[in-house]
């Protein structure tokens, strides 16, 4: 998401971080801090449980300063995910 959208740190006011309640073994902030990312608000939360919804899941959301517009902004869905939202998935 980062590089399909050019950002950089600083303009990064947060980060959040879901996932299904199928996975429990470490926060996904901690990945990111591991990645560099020391300064940006990060938080982590599971998803509700819906029934027959999507397993095994990480959803972020950044919370970006940018002159982008909403069109110009890459989506990135990858692999199973892809299927939430096929209208702004792509092949890569």
């Amino acid at each position: 998401m980062v590089d399909a959208n050019e950002i950089h740190e600083h303009e990064v006011a947060a980060m959040f971080f879901t996932t299904t309640v199928d996975l429990n073994a470490a926060f996904p902030a901690v990945a990111a801090r591991a990645q560099g990312w020391d300064r940006v608000a990060l938080m982590c939360s599971h998803e509700m449980m819906v029934p027959n919804s999507l397993s095994k899941c990480v959803r972020v959301l950044i919370l970006v300063n940018t002159e982008k517009t909403e069109k110009e902004l890459v989506h990135v869905y990858l692999r199973d995910a892809k299927a939430l939202r096929a209208d702004l998935a792509t092949d890569d």
